[in-house]
């Protein structure tokens, strides 16, 4: 079995796979959601301390499983420095103390397998990753093959939609809220401006975007939140869908999957199917609880790596807020 730590930013996690049959045998997630709600984002150095707290509570309910572990998976890259820090530390302990090796894995490939938990893993395909932190487009041809073909200038998706939501005093996160307000709100109330849709550029922008709202919230009522929230939502949605049509005049879509805690967007998923029907490809999509993050996806791409002989030395393994991919 496989021990896998995540704690990037806000979700303290830790998973049990079995190597043999990647079934998952103990996943738990302690959120800091309500910590953080009060200050409208993740306040890095609260996240911190809420780790060195929740991690050890749940590593303590992972003791039966000690004996038979293969080695211990972390999340290393991208994240927050100071929370990062808290999964390494652990994760290099728990190698120590059981002398089992090291796997550092990178929390965007973990989004990746998230598609994959209790599943064997199919590429190529193209994946579209939308979370607080990024949003890329990337050609999966392997574990060991991924390009990034487009990703934002500026803001990514949910990030556009938390502070979107704190503008209007929503709370965190915003993506959740303003989805729900959305629900009964005119798509075409506001017309705001679809980001970079002069430019040949295949890339994302939602500064943009995120600043014509504020506009809107400052000019109008609490009343008019709903439209507000509803047209955001269609334009950041339309926003993607326009690149990806421009990107698959170049580059047919077989597979295509979105992953990353904004997958979740249920508006979203229904324009991607729509924007993939006349190219009959196949839409992948992680199961809803798997979206955020989570260590069970940490896990998952462990197995691989674990298989292929990629493990880290004590030395090796360090934090890296910023991502290669």
């Amino acid at each position: 079995m496989i021990l896998s730590i995540e704690s990037s930013c806000d979700d303290s996690a830790i998973a049990i796979t079995e190597i043999a049959t990647k079934k998952l045998l103990f996943h738990k997630k302690i959120s800091q959601e309500l910590e953080h709600s009060v200050y409208g984002g993740v306040v890095p150095e609260l996240a911190a301390r809420l780790h060195a707290e929740a991690l050890p509570k749940i590593l303590e309910e992972c003791k039966p499983y000690f004996k038979d572990l293969k080695a211990v998976a972390v999340t290393s890259t991208p994240g927050l420095a100071v929370t990062l820090v808290e999964g390494v530390t652990m994760a290099k302990a728990i190698s120590v103390a059981l002398g089992i090796p090291l796997i550092g894995v990178n929390h965007l490939v973990g989004h990746i397998y998230s598609l994959f938990i209790e599943k064997e893993a199919h590429f190529p395909l193209t994946v579209l990753l939308v979370s607080g932190g990024h949003t890329q487009v990337m050609e999966v041809k392997s574990l060991e093959q991924i390009e990034t073909v487009a990703k934002s200038m500026d803001d990514s998706f949910g990030e556009s939609f938390d502070k979107c939501a704190k503008m209007m005093g929503l709370g965190y996160p915003g993506g959740p809220l303003i989805q729900e307000l959305a629900k009964d709100g005119d798509r075409k109330k506001y017309n705001f401006t679809i980001p970079l849709s002069q430019s040949k550029l295949i890339a994302f922008s939602y500064s943009g975007l995120k600043n014509a709202v504020r506009l809107a919230i400052e000019k109008e009522d609490e009343s008019e939140y709903k439209n507000i929230a509803a047209s955001f939502e269609h334009i950041a949605a339309a926003h993607l869908t326009q690149k990806l049509k421009k990107y698959f005049k170049e580059v047919k879509p077989e597979i295509f999957a979105i992953v990353g805690g904004a997958s979740a967007n249920l508006y979203l998923r229904s324009q991607i199917e729509e924007l993939l029907k006349p190219h009959k490809a196949t839409l992948l999509l992680s199961e809803l609880k798997y979206c955020s993050d989570n260590a069970a996806m940490i896990g998952r791409v462990a197995i691989e790596m674990y298989e292929k002989g990629m493990f880290s030395s004590m030395d090796e393994l360090d934090i890296s807020p910023r991502s290669k991919l």
